[in-house]
């Protein structure tokens, strides 16, 4: 009897990896969107910090946006498999954005402002990059919305 339960095992916990990885519903949010309104937060503060001249805050606040969490596993499996060919851009547009939070951190540690302030752009443009590219599909395929802005 353990042959034929063994195989039977095995195949609920197939099952159980494919319905973690893609079960969700359109309507589910997925935990990326957290995560997303998070980072929009932090550009925020970090903005404050900028207008006010309060590097400490800038210089504090860059590492939240450099080291964002990442999505649970099942999740993160779903949104590689919607970049598909794409992957590499998009791992490369996330990797731009870390690179340029932590050069604002940089700069702001040293209280240099004009390289706070170009850092941040830079840092912004690689946001803009990755939504203008992937945005709008993203949102339609995990959410089955067109033109929403999440």
């Amino acid at each position: 009897m353990k042959h034929t339960r063994t195989p039977i095992l095995k195949s609920l916990a197939a099952f159980a990896l494919l319905a973690a990885a893609g079960g969700a519903s359109a309507a589910d949010p997925l935990v990326l969107q957290k995560i997303m309104k998070d980072l929009g937060r932090n550009m925020q503060v970090i903005t404050d910090g900028i207008s006010r001249e309060d590097w400490e805050l800038v210089e504090k606040t860059a590492p939240l946006i450099a080291d964002h969490p990442q999505p649970p596993f099942g999740e993160k499996a779903r949104i590689l498999g919607f970049a598909g060919a794409s992957v590499g851009k998009f791992k490369a547009h996330d990797r731009e954005t870390h690179d340029q939070a932590l050069a604002v951190g940089r700069a702001a540690g040293t209280g240099d402002g004009p390289g706070v302030i170009l850092a941040f752009q830079k840092l912004q443009t690689s946001c803009y990059n990755c939504h203008s590219e992937f945005r709008k599909p993203f949102v339609a395929h995990f959410y089955g919305k067109k033109d929403a802005v999440q």
